[in-house]
């Protein structure tokens, strides 16, 4: 059972921004996408999730296709993409905002027992379930944001920078909870240009660099290796 990811190449316009990469997400790990602005790791996140068409290249989604599908069917697949700056609904609710995660879901007792299961991985959201999702701290919209994605009940999530904006006590709390998610059966592709923080709770890792994979390998390799500890690890 994998997020199988193969010779896949995606762009905007006449730009060609991803490259033709290959990389996997074996079920129960934490994978990381490493590398500068530009490099074109959210186009990879959104080429995966249905809201950028793929050039070329397949990804396979636990032995099944799914490039070329619409977003809201890769969901119904299992898969759930965090984006970079979260997309909430300011003026609607915390709880409102959670309930939309749901939107395809139709058993409500198991809805309501994942909502409980949020709730409970981030105890803040339950005090703040009546406020408007716009008055919440940047940490806490992360925290909804995650949350979101989960209320799908994805086999695999993808987030898209989720320490952009956050003081350092925040992304290691937030981080923290990654590892949380992974022992709770989900399997999670993590796009982050802090590479320190990334590499402390990932698996494997590859980093990115002008649409194509430069390094691969572990993460206590890649955080061993010397040109990733000179050029992200500073």
């Amino acid at each position: 059972m994998t997020l199988e990811i193969a010779a896949l190449e995606a762009g905007y316009g006449g730009a060609r921004v991803v490259q033709g990469i290959s990389f996997a997400v074996p079920q129960g790990s934490i994978v990381t996408l490493l590398g500068p602005n530009g490099a074109g790791k959210s186009t990879t996140l959104r080429a995966i999730a249905g809201l950028v068409k793929p050039r070329g290249g397949t990804v396979m989604l636990d032995g099944a296709r799914i490039d070329g599908l619409p977003a809201d069917a890769v969901v119904r697949r299992g898969l759930a993409l965090v984006p970079e700056r979260r997309e909430l609904f300011p003026s609607l609710s915390v709880a409102e905002n959670l309930s939309l995660g749901a939107y395809i879901r139709s058993d409500r007792a198991a809805i309501a027992i994942d909502l409980e299961m949020v709730f409970m991985l981030f105890p803040r959201l339950k005090e703040r379930r009546a406020q408007p999702a716009r008055t919440l701290s940047g940490g806490e919209q992360q925290m909804l944001a995650i949350g979101r994605g989960l209320m799908s009940r994805p086999r695999y999530l993808l987030l898209d920078e989720p320490s952009l904006g956050l003081a350092p006590l925040l992304i290691a709390e937030i981080f923290r909870k990654l590892v949380d998610i992974r022992a709770h059966g989900t399997s999670i592709l993590l796009v982050e240009q802090n590479a320190a923080a990334a590499l402390n709770v990932a698996d494997h890792g590859y980093v990115l660099e002008t649409g194509v994979i430069r390094l691969e390998g572990s993460a206590a390799s890649l955080a061993a290796d010397d040109a990733v500890r000179e050029t992200y690890l500073q």
